[in-house]
């Protein structure tokens, strides 16, 4: 490893450091994963979890301007799965040694949303003979929706805060109440408090975003101590407000580069996370989540959801295998995870390694 990169990631690394090593190209960047990937045979190894991925519903109450799913979006089919298919795409996952599941959906949180989530936590678990972990990604919540879910067997929650900046996060959301940077933070606490492993993310190449807003989100995730991560590079959707900032966009290869980066240096800042090699990262690159396996990620996200309601979940456009079976996409996964030279972790949760060496709460 050249002297500079190497005395930069021997040292502290904070804001300016982070900032800089988020911009390596070639050889530079070339001895960046070399180094992440070290740390992440030495930490997690080389095992690669899945995580079967159900896409619920597209129903939203929110209105985030970078989401094509978002409330305001009338170009789109609106869809809720009905429950026996969820159980079924659970069943699949557990039936081919997937050992855990997402369930995801747009943010809602009417008590009917409530309750039926809460069933189906239920049902999943006792049709799967209990074995089947479960992580949901279902937004913002009470306290007591929360425990709730807990209760029923998720134990993974992930909540995307997309950035750590208030001032960006104004910017893509919405002024009120329902898209208030505070209360989205403060339901990480809540997560923690109820027992969950905790993961969050954010999106890579937004308008107005600067290097030093993402090396801000690195050591955002380092001091929440998370336990997982989910990020990628940001693709606009062209039924969004924000898609009229287009032109601001840095070029997709940059955006695509600079998740790799960030990829690398989390693994670096939090040796044994679950760090997620996203679908958007093969949305630009057909081996961009080989490329993430590489360099950091340990787990991947086969989705099982039914075909036909794939192409109306777009967060944004472009996203692939969304004409794909559950069981083509899932040969899939093991082809890119041995091409990545790692191997597939069937049948294991694969918890956060993470998490098992943390306790306590935050305060």
């Amino acid at each position: 490893m050249s002297n500079n990169i190497n005395n930069i990631l021997k040292g502290d690394l904070g804001v300016r450091e982070l900032a800089y090593l988020l911009q390596l190209k070639g050889a530079d960047q070339k001895l960046l994963f070399s180094k992440a990937q070290e740390v992440q045979l030495a930490n997690v190894g080389r095992k690669v979890f899945y995580r079967g991925l159900v896409e619920f519903s597209n129903v939203c109450a929110k209105d985030c301007f970078y989401c094509g799913i978002r409330k305001g979006n009338k170009e789109i089919d609106r869809y809720n799965i009905e429950d026996e298919h969820i159980v079924n795409a659970a069943k699949f996952a557990w039936e081919n040694k997937y050992s855990s599941m997402v369930l995801q959906a747009g943010e809602r949180n009417d008590s009917a949303f409530i309750d039926r989530v809460t069933k189906l936590l239920k049902t999943i678990k006792y049709e799967t003979n209990n074995e089947l972990g479960i992580t949901i990604s279902l937004g913002e919540q009470t306290a007591g929706t929360y425990k709730k879910w807990f209760d029923s067997g998720a134990h993974r929650y992930l909540l995307r805060i997309e950035t750590s900046s208030p001032v960006l996060y104004k910017q893509l959301h919405p002024d009120n109440q329902m898209h208030d940077y505070t209360k989205r933070v403060s339901c990480l606490d809540s997560l923690r408090n109820v027992g969950y492993q905790v993961g969050t993310g954010v999106m890579i190449g937004l308008p107005w975003q600067t290097y030093e807003d993402l090396a801000r989100d690195l050591l955002f995730m380092k001091e929440r101590d998370i336990d997982m991560c989910g990020m990628g590079p940001y693709i606009e959707h062209e039924d969004t407000p924000l898609y009229a900032q287009k032109e601001m966009l840095w070029p997709i290869e940059e955006r695509f580069n600079t998740s790799l980066n960030m990829i690398a240096l989390l693994r670096i800042l939090m040796k044994d996370i679950n760090i997620a090699a996203t679908t958007a990262l093969q949305a630009i690159d057909p081996m961009g989540r080989e490329k993430a396996l590489k360099i950091g990620a340990n787990v991947i996200m086969p989705n099982i959801t039914p075909t036909t309601h794939r192409k109306d979940y777009q967060l944004y456009q472009n996203k692939p295998c969304t004409d794909e079976g559950a069981e083509d996409c899932g040969n899939c996964m093991s082809i890119r995870i041995e091409m990545a030279d790692r191997e597939p972790g069937l049948g294991e949760w694969g918890d956060s390694p993470h998490f098992q060496n943390r306790t306590t709460p935050l305060k």
